[in-house]
């Protein structure tokens, strides 16, 4: 009876596979028709990459002047400026809140306590203490005055290629800016 099962299977997977072959490559002609017609048309060209010029590097070099879009200050000389002898400290030691423009600031505040009085201005890098006597904007600016509604400052300002003038400037408290 096994003899007779194995003889069963054999002969139904030799149907099988006399199925499945169909005698040749008949049963694929459309493909090799189809790759015979690929091969036949005309091969392309593939364009190069289009060449790339390489990053050059700009720096800025008008960050310490005026900015373009703030209207210029006009100042009336008076024959007394002109005749001043008055001109920025060129050997002090500069401030940390120097390198900022002054309308970068704006008053937030005052503390105290023993030590003192100071007025807290706020900058783009945070909120730093100030006291009377200490600069603050990029036209050497010394702060003359102090109070918690009022900062006031002094200026030195060019006038012309030799002049320097003095310029009186305020900050103060805003709450309605918060």
């Amino acid at each position: 009876m096994m003899k007779l099962l194995q003889l069963g299977i054999a002969a139904s997977a030799a149907l099988i596979l006399a199925g499945c072959s169909d005698g040749g490559r008949q049963g694929y002609q459309d493909i090799d028709d189809f790759m015979a017609e690929m091969r036949a048309r005309p091969t392309g060209n593939i364009e190069p990459l289009p060449s790339f010029r390489p990053y050059e590097a700009f720096t800025y070099q008008a960050s310490a002047m005026r900015s373009p879009f703030k209207q210029p200050v006009r100042i009336e000389l008076t024959p007394e400026q002109l005749n001043s002898n008055l001109k920025p400290d060129a050997s002090r030691v500069k401030q940390y809140l120097e390198q900022f423009e002054l309308d970068s600031f704006r008053l937030v505040g005052s503390i105290s306590n023993d030590e003192g009085f100071w007025g807290l201005v706020q900058g783009a890098d945070g909120v730093h203490r100030v006291r009377v006597g200490d600069y603050l904007g990029r036209d050497h600016g010394r702060i003359t005055y102090l109070d918690d509604q009022e900062l006031r400052l002094t200026e030195i300002v060019p006038a012309g290629p030799s002049y320097w003038i003095e310029r009186p400037r305020v900050l103060r408290v805003n709450f309605n800016s918060q």
